[in-house]
Protein backbone atom coordinates (compact mmCIF):
# COMPACT_ATOMS: atom_id res chain seq x y z
CA UNK A 1 0.00 0.00 0.00
CA UNK A 2 2.98 2.25 0.69
CA UNK A 3 4.63 2.15 -2.77
CA UNK A 4 1.01 2.37 -4.51
CA UNK A 5 0.40 5.58 -2.81
CA UNK A 6 3.37 6.72 -3.15
CA UNK A 7 2.35 7.39 -6.60
CA UNK A 8 0.30 10.32 -5.74
CA UNK A 9 3.60 12.19 -4.83
CA UNK A 10 4.50 11.88 -8.85
CA UNK A 11 0.92 12.92 -9.73
CA UNK A 12 0.76 15.77 -7.32
CA UNK A 13 3.78 17.36 -8.42
CA UNK A 14 2.76 17.72 -11.76
CA UNK A 15 -0.93 18.93 -10.57
CA UNK A 16 0.96 21.63 -8.24
CA UNK A 17 3.49 22.88 -11.21
CA UNK A 18 -0.22 23.02 -13.07
CA UNK A 19 -1.75 25.34 -10.70
CA UNK A 20 1.51 27.31 -10.15
CA UNK A 21 2.79 27.77 -13.77
CA UNK A 22 0.70 27.14 -16.36
CA UNK A 23 -1.63 30.02 -16.57
CA UNK A 24 1.24 32.30 -16.12
CA UNK A 25 3.26 30.27 -18.99
CA UNK A 26 0.51 30.44 -21.64
CA UNK A 27 0.39 34.30 -21.10
CA UNK A 28 4.27 34.16 -22.03
CA UNK A 29 2.98 32.78 -24.98
CA UNK A 30 0.67 35.22 -25.82
CA UNK A 31 -2.70 33.83 -25.35
CA UNK A 32 -4.86 37.15 -23.97
CA UNK A 33 -5.98 36.42 -19.87
CA UNK A 34 -9.59 36.60 -21.09
CA UNK A 35 -9.01 33.19 -23.06
CA UNK A 36 -6.85 31.79 -20.38
CA UNK A 37 -8.93 30.00 -18.61
CA UNK A 38 -10.87 28.18 -21.76
CA UNK A 39 -7.43 25.57 -21.56
CA UNK A 40 -8.57 25.14 -17.83
CA UNK A 41 -11.52 23.17 -19.46
CA UNK A 42 -9.82 20.10 -20.03
CA UNK A 43 -9.24 19.11 -16.64
CA UNK A 44 -13.04 19.12 -15.65
CA UNK A 45 -14.10 17.28 -19.01
CA UNK A 46 -11.38 14.57 -18.29
CA UNK A 47 -12.17 14.33 -14.58
CA UNK A 48 -16.10 13.70 -16.14
CA UNK A 49 -15.64 11.66 -18.99
CA UNK A 50 -12.29 9.63 -18.60
CA UNK A 51 -12.74 8.63 -14.68
CA UNK A 52 -16.05 6.98 -15.15
CA UNK A 53 -14.71 4.95 -18.20
CA UNK A 54 -11.17 4.03 -16.71
CA UNK A 55 -13.18 3.38 -13.86
CA UNK A 56 -15.58 0.85 -15.42
CA UNK A 57 -12.49 -0.69 -17.53
CA UNK A 58 -10.44 -1.33 -14.78
CA UNK A 59 -12.51 -3.07 -12.64
CA UNK A 60 -13.37 -5.13 -15.77
CA UNK A 61 -9.94 -5.74 -17.26
CA UNK A 62 -8.83 -9.82 -17.56
CA UNK A 63 -4.82 -8.71 -18.35
CA UNK A 64 -2.67 -11.54 -17.26
CA UNK A 65 -0.65 -7.77 -15.71
CA UNK A 66 -3.62 -7.22 -13.64
CA UNK A 67 -6.47 -5.08 -13.42
CA UNK A 68 -4.73 -1.59 -12.36
CA UNK A 69 -0.74 -1.85 -13.36
CA UNK A 70 -1.94 -1.43 -17.14
CA UNK A 71 -3.94 1.76 -16.59
CA UNK A 72 -0.79 3.10 -14.35
CA UNK A 73 1.88 1.97 -16.91
CA UNK A 74 -0.19 3.91 -19.76
CA UNK A 75 -1.01 7.10 -17.68
CA UNK A 76 2.53 7.37 -16.55
CA UNK A 77 3.90 7.08 -20.24
CA UNK A 78 1.02 9.91 -21.01
CA UNK A 79 1.83 12.34 -18.60
CA UNK A 80 5.64 12.29 -19.88
CA UNK A 81 5.07 12.45 -23.18
CA UNK A 82 2.48 15.54 -21.99
CA UNK A 83 5.03 17.47 -20.00
CA UNK A 84 7.48 16.57 -22.88
CA UNK A 85 4.58 18.76 -25.11
CA UNK A 86 4.10 21.35 -22.42
CA UNK A 87 7.78 21.94 -21.54
CA UNK A 88 9.37 22.03 -25.16
CA UNK A 89 6.13 24.30 -27.14
CA UNK A 90 7.94 27.33 -27.31
CA UNK A 91 10.95 25.63 -28.91
CA UNK A 92 8.73 23.24 -31.00
CA UNK A 93 6.98 26.48 -32.31
CA UNK A 94 9.67 28.43 -33.30
CA UNK A 95 11.43 25.70 -34.89
CA UNK A 96 8.02 25.32 -37.04
CA UNK A 97 8.13 29.26 -37.56
CA UNK A 98 6.52 31.12 -34.64
CA UNK A 99 8.04 34.62 -34.75
CA UNK A 100 9.57 35.74 -31.46
CA UNK A 101 9.23 39.24 -32.05
CA UNK A 102 5.48 38.72 -32.58
CA UNK A 103 3.34 38.55 -29.12
CA UNK A 104 1.63 35.27 -29.79
CA UNK A 105 3.15 32.14 -30.82
CA UNK A 106 0.35 30.43 -32.39
CA UNK A 107 2.57 27.20 -33.12
CA UNK A 108 3.56 26.89 -29.70
CA UNK A 109 0.03 27.47 -28.25
CA UNK A 110 -1.24 24.84 -29.91
CA UNK A 111 1.20 22.28 -28.67
CA UNK A 112 0.90 23.52 -25.48
CA UNK A 113 -2.89 22.76 -25.54
CA UNK A 114 -2.25 19.63 -26.51
CA UNK A 115 -0.13 18.71 -23.98
CA UNK A 116 -2.05 20.16 -21.39
CA UNK A 117 -4.93 18.24 -22.50
CA UNK A 118 -2.98 14.90 -22.45
CA UNK A 119 -1.81 15.79 -18.84
CA UNK A 120 -5.03 16.04 -17.54
CA UNK A 121 -6.25 12.93 -18.82
CA UNK A 122 -3.39 10.93 -17.65
CA UNK A 123 -3.55 12.86 -14.21
CA UNK A 124 -7.19 11.19 -14.56
CA UNK A 125 -5.97 7.79 -15.75
CA UNK A 126 -3.58 7.51 -12.88
CA UNK A 127 -5.41 8.46 -9.67
CA UNK A 128 -8.38 6.30 -10.26
CA UNK A 129 -6.67 2.99 -10.33
CA UNK A 130 -4.08 3.94 -7.62
CA UNK A 131 -6.76 4.81 -5.63
CA UNK A 132 -8.78 1.34 -6.65
CA UNK A 133 -5.45 -0.40 -6.12
CA UNK A 134 -5.40 0.31 -2.80
CA UNK A 135 -8.96 -0.52 -2.22
CA UNK A 136 -8.04 -3.74 -3.93
CA UNK A 137 -5.23 -4.19 -1.45
CA UNK A 138 -7.21 -3.25 1.24
CA UNK A 139 -9.66 -6.04 0.69
CA UNK A 140 -12.12 -4.31 2.50
CA UNK A 141 -10.61 -3.89 5.92
CA UNK A 142 -11.68 -0.73 6.95
CA UNK A 143 -8.81 -0.40 8.94
CA UNK A 144 -6.34 -0.81 6.25
CA UNK A 145 -8.63 1.40 4.30
CA UNK A 146 -7.71 4.33 6.61
CA UNK A 147 -4.14 3.55 6.54
CA UNK A 148 -4.50 3.17 2.68
CA UNK A 149 -5.98 6.71 3.11
CA UNK A 150 -3.65 8.15 5.15
CA UNK A 151 -0.84 7.28 2.94
CA UNK A 152 -2.01 8.49 -0.27
CA UNK A 153 -2.79 11.53 1.73
CA UNK A 154 0.21 11.91 3.00
CA UNK A 155 2.17 11.28 -0.60
CA UNK A 156 -0.48 14.11 -2.13
CA UNK A 157 1.07 16.40 0.58
CA UNK A 158 4.32 15.31 -0.10
CA UNK A 159 4.20 16.29 -4.04
CA UNK A 160 2.48 19.48 -3.70
CA UNK A 161 5.21 20.64 -1.17
CA UNK A 162 7.85 19.78 -3.63
CA UNK A 163 6.16 20.91 -6.71
CA UNK A 164 4.82 24.62 -5.05
CA UNK A 165 8.63 24.70 -4.05
CA UNK A 166 9.99 24.12 -7.54
CA UNK A 167 7.36 26.73 -9.08
CA UNK A 168 9.33 29.17 -6.30
CA UNK A 169 12.66 28.52 -6.93
CA UNK A 170 14.42 30.88 -9.86
CA UNK A 171 17.26 29.19 -10.37
CA UNK A 172 16.34 25.72 -10.97
CA UNK A 173 16.96 25.95 -14.32
CA UNK A 174 21.10 25.82 -13.82
CA UNK A 175 20.35 22.83 -12.97
CA UNK A 176 19.94 22.15 -16.23
CA UNK A 177 21.51 24.80 -18.60
CA UNK A 178 20.64 23.37 -21.91
CA UNK A 179 16.90 23.97 -20.96
CA UNK A 180 17.22 28.05 -21.67
CA UNK A 181 17.11 28.43 -25.46
CA UNK A 182 16.43 31.24 -28.40
CA UNK A 183 12.75 31.07 -28.04
CA UNK A 184 12.43 29.90 -24.10
CA UNK A 185 13.56 32.55 -21.43
CA UNK A 186 14.35 32.19 -17.68
CA UNK A 187 10.92 31.85 -16.76
CA UNK A 188 10.18 28.99 -19.38
CA UNK A 189 13.49 27.46 -18.48
CA UNK A 190 12.66 27.30 -15.17
CA UNK A 191 9.49 25.65 -16.40
CA UNK A 192 11.08 23.14 -18.01
CA UNK A 193 13.17 21.96 -15.37
CA UNK A 194 10.44 21.69 -13.28
CA UNK A 195 8.42 19.35 -15.40
CA UNK A 196 11.51 16.93 -16.24
CA UNK A 197 11.45 16.41 -12.30
CA UNK A 198 7.84 15.81 -12.28
CA UNK A 199 8.68 13.08 -14.92
CA UNK A 200 11.76 11.64 -13.27
CA UNK A 201 9.71 11.12 -9.69
CA UNK A 202 6.19 9.92 -11.08
CA UNK A 203 8.62 7.13 -13.23
CA UNK A 204 10.66 5.94 -10.49
CA UNK A 205 7.49 5.66 -8.35
CA UNK A 206 5.45 4.10 -10.84
CA UNK A 207 7.96 1.09 -11.75
CA UNK A 208 8.36 0.37 -8.46
CA UNK A 209 4.65 0.47 -7.50
CA UNK A 210 4.16 -1.80 -10.74
CA UNK A 211 7.29 -4.09 -10.47
CA UNK A 212 6.96 -4.82 -6.74
CA UNK A 213 3.00 -4.94 -6.16
CA UNK A 214 0.84 -8.08 -6.91
CA UNK A 215 -2.20 -7.01 -9.08
CA UNK A 216 -4.16 -10.20 -9.04
CA UNK A 217 -5.83 -11.19 -12.22
CA UNK A 218 -9.65 -11.71 -12.56
CA UNK A 219 -11.67 -14.00 -14.90
CA UNK A 220 -13.75 -12.53 -17.38
CA UNK A 221 -17.41 -12.97 -15.71
CA UNK A 222 -19.87 -14.82 -18.59
CA UNK A 223 -22.25 -12.92 -20.10
CA UNK A 224 -25.28 -14.90 -20.49
CA UNK A 225 -27.22 -14.75 -24.06
CA UNK A 226 -29.99 -12.03 -24.19
CA UNK A 227 -27.94 -10.18 -21.22
CA UNK A 228 -27.38 -6.41 -22.02
CA UNK A 229 -23.81 -5.04 -19.86
CA UNK A 230 -24.89 -1.54 -18.76
CA UNK A 231 -21.94 1.34 -19.57
CA UNK A 232 -20.12 3.10 -16.63
CA UNK A 233 -22.27 6.35 -17.97
CA UNK A 234 -25.86 4.36 -17.84
CA UNK A 235 -25.08 2.89 -14.72
CA UNK A 236 -23.86 6.78 -13.06
CA UNK A 237 -26.75 8.48 -14.31
CA UNK A 238 -29.71 5.86 -13.52
CA UNK A 239 -28.09 6.40 -10.29
CA UNK A 240 -29.07 9.88 -9.83
CA UNK A 241 -32.65 9.16 -10.02
CA UNK A 242 -32.75 7.41 -6.81
CA UNK A 243 -31.15 9.70 -4.88
CA UNK A 244 -32.48 10.90 -1.57
CA UNK A 245 -33.30 14.77 -1.21
CA UNK A 246 -30.22 14.87 1.61
CA UNK A 247 -27.68 13.70 -1.68
CA UNK A 248 -29.12 16.43 -3.98
CA UNK A 249 -28.59 19.59 -1.43
CA UNK A 250 -24.96 17.77 -0.78
CA UNK A 251 -24.73 18.43 -4.58
CA UNK A 252 -26.38 21.76 -5.07
CA UNK A 253 -24.23 22.74 -1.95
CA UNK A 254 -20.50 21.61 -3.50
CA UNK A 255 -21.63 22.76 -6.79
CA UNK A 256 -21.91 26.26 -5.45
CA UNK A 257 -18.66 26.32 -3.28
CA UNK A 258 -16.42 25.22 -6.46
CA UNK A 259 -18.09 28.09 -8.04
CA UNK A 260 -15.96 29.88 -5.41
CA UNK A 261 -13.13 27.64 -4.47
CA UNK A 262 -11.59 27.33 -8.46
CA UNK A 263 -10.82 31.14 -9.05
CA UNK A 264 -8.44 30.73 -5.90
CA UNK A 265 -6.77 27.64 -8.04
CA UNK A 266 -7.21 29.12 -11.21
CA UNK A 267 -5.87 33.04 -10.99
CA UNK A 268 -3.65 32.63 -7.50
CA UNK A 269 -0.24 32.60 -9.08
CA UNK A 270 -1.56 34.78 -11.92
CA UNK A 271 -2.62 37.63 -9.39
CA UNK A 272 -0.13 37.99 -7.31
CA UNK A 273 2.24 38.76 -10.18
CA UNK A 274 -0.15 40.88 -12.34
CA UNK A 275 -2.27 42.83 -9.18
CA UNK A 276 0.06 42.53 -6.61
CA UNK A 277 3.58 43.17 -8.50
CA UNK A 278 2.42 44.94 -11.29
CA UNK A 279 3.85 43.41 -13.76
CA UNK A 280 2.72 41.54 -17.44
CA UNK A 281 3.64 38.12 -18.71
CA UNK A 282 7.05 38.34 -19.62
CA UNK A 283 8.44 40.83 -17.41
CA UNK A 284 10.57 40.29 -14.07
CA UNK A 285 8.38 41.87 -11.80
CA UNK A 286 5.72 39.58 -13.36
CA UNK A 287 7.83 36.23 -13.03
CA UNK A 288 9.05 37.27 -9.09
CA UNK A 289 5.16 37.84 -8.52
CA UNK A 290 4.68 34.34 -9.37
CA UNK A 291 6.99 32.42 -7.91
CA UNK A 292 5.91 34.46 -4.28
CA UNK A 293 2.64 32.77 -5.24
CA UNK A 294 3.81 29.29 -5.59
CA UNK A 295 6.27 29.97 -2.43
CA UNK A 296 2.80 30.89 -0.58
CA UNK A 297 0.68 27.49 -2.11
CA UNK A 298 4.00 25.53 -1.08
CA UNK A 299 3.45 27.27 2.94
CA UNK A 300 -0.39 25.88 1.90
CA UNK A 301 0.26 22.51 1.41
CA UNK A 302 2.73 22.22 4.75
CA UNK A 303 -0.47 23.97 6.31
CA UNK A 304 -2.76 21.87 4.74
CA UNK A 305 -1.33 18.16 5.91
CA UNK A 306 -1.62 19.87 9.86
CA UNK A 307 -4.79 21.02 9.28
CA UNK A 308 -5.71 17.08 8.19
CA UNK A 309 -5.31 16.27 11.84
CA UNK A 310 -7.61 19.03 12.69
CA UNK A 311 -10.90 18.36 10.74
CA UNK A 312 -12.68 15.95 13.01
CA UNK A 313 -11.99 17.28 16.59
CA UNK A 314 -12.66 20.60 15.19
CA UNK A 315 -16.36 19.16 13.99
CA UNK A 316 -17.15 18.13 17.95
CA UNK A 317 -16.40 21.76 18.80
CA UNK A 318 -18.53 23.53 16.80
CA UNK A 319 -21.55 21.01 16.89
CA UNK A 320 -20.82 18.66 13.70
CA UNK A 321 -19.10 18.80 10.34
CA UNK A 322 -21.68 20.11 8.41
CA UNK A 323 -21.39 23.55 10.71
CA UNK A 324 -18.06 23.29 10.74
CA UNK A 325 -17.87 23.39 6.58
CA UNK A 326 -20.31 26.54 6.45
CA UNK A 327 -18.10 28.54 8.64
CA UNK A 328 -14.46 27.49 7.06
CA UNK A 329 -16.64 28.87 3.78
CA UNK A 330 -17.47 31.99 5.80
CA UNK A 331 -13.60 32.09 6.32
CA UNK A 332 -12.95 31.64 2.38
CA UNK A 333 -15.20 34.65 1.42
CA UNK A 334 -13.06 37.08 3.61
CA UNK A 335 -10.10 35.75 2.17
CA UNK A 336 -11.39 36.59 -1.51
CA UNK A 337 -12.37 40.02 -0.04
CA UNK A 338 -9.00 40.52 1.38
CA UNK A 339 -7.55 40.38 -2.28
CA UNK A 340 -9.18 43.58 -3.24
CA UNK A 341 -7.19 45.16 -0.18
CA UNK A 342 -3.92 43.78 -1.03
CA UNK A 343 -4.19 44.96 -4.87
CA UNK A 344 -5.60 48.66 -3.80
CA UNK A 345 -2.76 48.33 -1.34
CA UNK A 346 -0.45 47.41 -3.86
CA UNK A 347 -1.43 49.91 -6.12
CA UNK A 348 -1.39 52.38 -3.92
CA UNK A 349 2.63 52.05 -2.80
CA UNK A 350 3.53 52.41 -6.64
CA UNK A 351 1.61 55.50 -7.32
CA UNK A 352 3.33 56.62 -4.39
CA UNK A 353 6.56 55.48 -5.68
CA UNK A 354 7.45 54.39 -1.98
CA UNK A 355 10.68 51.68 -2.24
CA UNK A 356 10.17 48.84 -4.85
CA UNK A 357 11.14 46.13 -2.37
CA UNK A 358 9.35 47.17 0.73
CA UNK A 359 6.15 47.04 -1.43
CA UNK A 360 6.52 43.44 -2.24
CA UNK A 361 7.73 42.27 0.26
CA UNK A 362 4.55 43.97 2.26
CA UNK A 363 2.03 42.07 0.08
CA UNK A 364 3.98 39.28 -0.40
CA UNK A 365 3.80 38.78 3.61
CA UNK A 366 -0.04 39.18 2.91
CA UNK A 367 -0.51 36.86 0.53
CA UNK A 368 1.16 34.24 2.43
CA UNK A 369 -1.02 34.99 5.38
CA UNK A 370 -3.97 35.21 3.36
CA UNK A 371 -3.07 31.28 1.92
CA UNK A 372 -2.48 29.97 5.41
CA UNK A 373 -5.65 30.97 6.85
CA UNK A 374 -7.76 29.49 4.12
CA UNK A 375 -5.87 25.94 4.34
CA UNK A 376 -8.00 24.95 6.74
CA UNK A 377 -11.11 25.39 4.28
CA UNK A 378 -9.26 23.89 1.44
CA UNK A 379 -8.76 20.58 4.03
CA UNK A 380 -12.50 20.96 4.62
CA UNK A 381 -13.55 21.24 0.97
CA UNK A 382 -11.34 18.22 0.27
CA UNK A 383 -12.61 15.66 2.94
CA UNK A 384 -16.18 17.18 4.46
CA UNK A 385 -18.62 16.89 1.13
CA UNK A 386 -17.22 13.46 0.92
CA UNK A 387 -17.71 12.21 4.17
CA UNK A 388 -21.42 13.78 4.08
CA UNK A 389 -21.87 12.07 0.90
CA UNK A 390 -20.80 8.64 2.23
CA UNK A 391 -23.25 8.91 5.51
CA UNK A 392 -26.17 10.23 2.74
CA UNK A 393 -25.91 7.44 0.12
CA UNK A 394 -25.27 4.40 3.09
CA UNK A 395 -28.19 5.66 4.84
CA UNK A 396 -30.26 5.34 1.94
CA UNK A 397 -28.66 1.62 0.77
CA UNK A 398 -26.22 3.06 -1.53
CA UNK A 399 -22.16 2.13 -2.28
CA UNK A 400 -19.47 4.35 -1.33
CA UNK A 401 -18.56 4.05 -5.08
CA UNK A 402 -21.92 5.61 -6.27
CA UNK A 403 -21.05 8.77 -3.57
CA UNK A 404 -17.68 9.44 -4.37
CA UNK A 405 -19.29 9.43 -8.65
CA UNK A 406 -22.07 11.53 -8.20
CA UNK A 407 -20.50 13.94 -5.76
CA UNK A 408 -17.79 14.35 -8.85
CA UNK A 409 -20.58 15.52 -10.99
CA UNK A 410 -21.08 18.46 -8.82
CA UNK A 411 -17.48 19.41 -8.61
CA UNK A 412 -16.72 19.59 -12.56
CA UNK A 413 -19.49 20.70 -14.01
CA UNK A 414 -18.47 24.03 -11.61
CA UNK A 415 -14.97 24.16 -12.80
CA UNK A 416 -16.34 23.86 -16.48
CA UNK A 417 -18.57 26.92 -15.67
CA UNK A 418 -15.53 29.09 -14.13
CA UNK A 419 -13.30 27.87 -17.19
CA UNK A 420 -15.91 29.31 -19.89
CA UNK A 421 -16.76 32.45 -17.83
CA UNK A 422 -14.23 33.74 -15.68
CA UNK A 423 -12.37 35.06 -18.66
CA UNK A 424 -14.92 36.99 -20.33
CA UNK A 425 -16.31 37.94 -17.30
CA UNK A 426 -12.79 39.61 -16.14
CA UNK A 427 -12.69 41.57 -18.94
CA UNK A 428 -16.24 43.19 -18.27
CA UNK A 429 -14.75 44.94 -16.26
CA UNK A 430 -11.16 45.90 -17.85
CA UNK A 431 -9.26 42.26 -17.02
CA UNK A 432 -7.27 41.47 -14.16
CA UNK A 433 -8.80 38.76 -11.30
CA UNK A 434 -10.58 40.26 -9.05
CA UNK A 435 -13.51 39.66 -10.73
CA UNK A 436 -13.61 36.24 -10.70
CA UNK A 437 -12.81 36.76 -7.10
CA UNK A 438 -15.45 38.94 -5.71
CA UNK A 439 -17.77 36.08 -7.66
CA UNK A 440 -15.90 33.30 -5.68
CA UNK A 441 -16.54 35.69 -2.12
CA UNK A 442 -20.37 35.76 -3.06
CA UNK A 443 -20.50 31.57 -3.92
CA UNK A 444 -17.96 31.24 -0.73
CA UNK A 445 -20.42 32.76 1.85
CA UNK A 446 -23.72 31.57 -0.11
CA UNK A 447 -22.55 27.96 0.32
CA UNK A 448 -21.25 28.48 3.79
CA UNK A 449 -25.11 29.65 4.71
CA UNK A 450 -27.05 26.66 2.28
CA UNK A 451 -24.59 24.17 4.19
CA UNK A 452 -25.68 25.26 7.72
CA UNK A 453 -29.42 25.39 6.65
CA UNK A 454 -29.99 22.29 3.77
CA UNK A 455 -28.30 20.03 4.82
CA UNK A 456 -29.45 17.21 7.20
CA UNK A 457 -27.31 16.88 10.25
CA UNK A 458 -25.69 13.34 10.71
CA UNK A 459 -25.30 11.32 13.86
CA UNK A 460 -21.90 12.09 15.77
CA UNK A 461 -21.27 8.54 15.31
CA UNK A 462 -22.08 8.59 11.73
CA UNK A 463 -19.83 11.50 10.74
CA UNK A 464 -16.54 9.54 12.93
CA UNK A 465 -16.58 6.67 11.11
CA UNK A 466 -17.50 8.85 7.42
CA UNK A 467 -14.55 10.69 8.56
CA UNK A 468 -12.15 8.01 8.74
CA UNK A 469 -13.10 6.30 5.42
CA UNK A 470 -13.43 9.38 2.78
CA UNK A 471 -11.16 11.30 1.36
CA UNK A 472 -11.45 13.73 -1.63
CA UNK A 473 -9.29 15.59 -4.05
CA UNK A 474 -8.81 17.86 -6.66
CA UNK A 475 -9.19 16.11 -10.18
Amino acid sequence: MFAVASIAAGIQFGWALQLSLLTPYVQLLGVPHVWASFIWLCGPISGLVVQPIVGYYSDRTTSRFGRRRPFILAGSVAVAIAVFLIGYAADIGHAMGDDLKKKTRPRAVAFFVIGFWILDVANNMLQGPCRAFLADLAAGDHKKTRVANGFFSFFMAIGNVLGYAAGSWNGLHRIFPFTETKACDVFCANLKSCFFFSILLLLVLATVALIYVTDEAVAAREVEEGEVQPSCFSQLFGALKELKKPMWMLMLVTAVNWIGWFPYFLYGTDWMGREVYGGNAGEDAYAAGVRAGSLGLMINAIVLGFMSLAVEPLGRIVGGVKTLWGIVNFILAIGFVMTLVITKAAEHQRREAWEKLKSLNNEKVDWLYILTNTQLAVQINFSVPFALASIYCSSSGAGQGLSLGVLNLAIVLPQMVVSALSGPWDNLFGGGNLPAFMVGAVAAALSAVMAIILLPTPEPAEEAKAANMASGGFH
